[in-house]
């Protein structure tokens, strides 16, 4: 036998279901915000690698034109514009001599590399460079303008003032 029905049982019963449908909507809401944060964090990262990429090539083009328009024991200087950052990230630039390319990923530490580093991004690029010159240790510069000098012996890389 089923006990009698009171009135107040579907009154319970709408305010339950409106609970519960905001509870679930809440939820689906805030693991689609979650979701969307982890795939603009991963397209950014990609960008900002993309972007150091191509800054690295240039630039170790340009560091192969002033090795070898120094070759003939010329002084060369050369002013590099670059980006100032890559995907609203300030970043660096280093030469590294070969030795210090051994860790750099595809790299065999036959030849000295390039590191382009994001500061607010956490992504590291090493681009290889082909030169004659020394490099007597690890120079550094921020993005943006870099000069890029050679006395025929050694290459060099520094902010250019402006």
């Amino acid at each position: 036998m089923i006990g009698p029905r009171h009135e107040t049982d579907r009154g319970m019963s709408i305010a339950l279901t409106h609970v519960l449908t905001i509870g679930i909507t809440t939820i689906l809401i805030a693991m689609l915000l979650m979701s969307g944060s982890t795939m603009l964090e991963t397209e950014t990262e990609r960008s900002a690698q993309t972007s150091l990429e191509t800054v690295g090539e240039r630039l170790a083009g340009e560091i192969d034109n002033v090795d070898r328009a120094a070759s003939t024991g010329d002084s060369v200087t050369l002013t590099a514009d670059h980006p100032q950052t890559v995907t609203n990230s300030r970043y660096s630039v280093e030469l590294l001599p070969k030795n210090q390319c051994d860790d750099a990923p595809l790299l065999d530490g036959d030849e000295p590399c390039l590191k382009l580093s994001a500061y607010d991004v956490d992504v590291t690029v090493y681009v290889p460079v082909a030169i004659d010159a020394d490099i007597d240790d690890e120079q550094s510069a921020p993005g943006g303008s870099i000069e890029i000098s050679s006395d025929g012996n050694k290459i060099e890389l520094t902010e250019a003032n402006r």
